[in-house]
């Protein structure tokens, strides 16, 4: 049987709302979609979509970590903006 581990950050959402930050089952780890807050929930950078990104990163590197594995490991991405010509 192939042991599923699941990742919390603490995030109020994860409870409200049924999920976990990451799940690593077997040798592969999926990191759930990441929003750009601290480890309050609370918002960073709005306006700011580089700030946003690398307080994405961040909080996707935090989760990694607890894994054991690092943004070196990934290999895969996908983003999501709402207006790709602020994002430029």
């Amino acid at each position: 049987m192939i042991e599923r581990e699941t990742i919390s950050s603490g995030a109020v959402w994860e409870s409200v709302v049924g999920y976990s930050r990451a799940v690593r089952v077997g040798p592969f780890i999926y990191v759930a979609g990441t929003t750009a807050t601290d480890e309050n929930g609370d918002a960073v950078a709005i306006g700011d979509s580089y700030g946003q990104t690398k307080q994405c990163l961040n909080n996707i590197q935090a989760a990694l970590g607890k894994c054991g594995a690092s943004l070196a490991d990934v290999v895969r991405t996908r983003i999501f903006v709402t207006d790709i010509c602020q994002a430029a």
